[in-house]
């Protein structure tokens, strides 16, 4: 396989352990009406991109690459920016925040399976398929909820 694919994926690694920890911080942080709902989307958003980050990993290994493993790999290679920390959002910003990140990660694996297409990957092509159905999937929650 290409580096170019592998360097991908790495990036989608960044960019999927950044959405959960931001996710993470939102559900730590959010308050006032309606906390209990948004508390339990925050986590259950933090559950589904969690279990992207260990296969996109794994992936990066069966292609014969390093998966990036460090927190500054992570916030530099990501598509997403890490929620920052000063900022004291109150639980629309988190959703507007969540959700354009989501709408960020989608693009960047429609990338990432157009790439394995052109690299002849059909794997890599539909782990990225499969993970695009789950950020749609919470994208389309984010937005319900923020109506």
């Amino acid at each position: 396989m290409t580096q170019i694919l592998i360097d991908h994926l790495n990036q989608e690694l960044a960019t999927a352990w950044i959405l959960g920890f931001n996710a993470k911080r939102y559900h730590w942080t959010v308050a006032g009406p309606h906390f209990r709902d948004y508390h339990l989307r925050f986590d259950e958003l933090h559950a589904a991109v969690d279990a992207t980050v260990d296969e996109l990993a794994e992936r990066i290994r069966m292609l014969g690459g390093t998966p990036i493993h460090t927190p500054s790999q992570m916030e530099g290679q990501s598509a997403v920016d890490p929620s920052a920390p000063s900022a004291r959002l109150d639980a629309k910003g988190m959703l507007a925040e969540a959700l354009a990140s989501e709408e960020r990660a989608i693009h960047l694996l429609h990338a990432g399976i157009e790439l394995a297409g052109q690299q002849n990957d059909p794997g890599t092509a539909d782990l990225l398929t499969r993970f695009v159905q789950i950020h749609q999937k919470e994208a389309w929650f984010l937005r319900e909820m923020a109506g």
